[in-house]
């Protein structure tokens, strides 16, 4: 019997596989990314604590721009100015079982364009 798995199940089981390699430390903190139809959330954790150090989202009436691409380099500049004022220089880039294309690579970009290492 063939079973029909849906996209976001698919997404989450590479997620999960993705959170085993991947964990943020108090050095470097995890820089999670969060993708919707509509939206994109990113924010910076420390995983050793339990802890969101910075966040931002395309909610945000400061953020939106023209294009999702460009509304999602935009959250990426916020999430590193604020990650930035909370201390922190570098991360590692949890993409959360998205592609590396898009937005979720727009986004990558403008955190680096904000002086995040990843």
């Amino acid at each position: 019997m063939t079973t029909n798995t849906t996209r976001g199940a698919l997404r989450r089981k590479r997620h999960s596989r993705i959170r085993l390699r991947i964990s943020g430390s108090t050095e470097r903190p995890r820089l999670s990314v969060f993708r919707s139809a509509k939206f994109i959330y990113a924010q910076v954790i420390d995983d050793s604590t339990g802890r969101t150090l910075a966040a931002a989202s395309s909610r945000e009436a400061d953020l939106g721009a023209s294009t999702p691409v460009d509304t999602a380099r935009a959250v990426g500049k916020a999430v590193a100015e604020r990650a930035k004022a909370a201390g922190v220089s570098a991360v590692v880039l949890d993409r959360g079982g998205y592609q590396y294309h898009g937005r979720v690579r727009s986004l990558a970009e403008g955190a680096r364009e904000g002086g995040l290492n990843l």
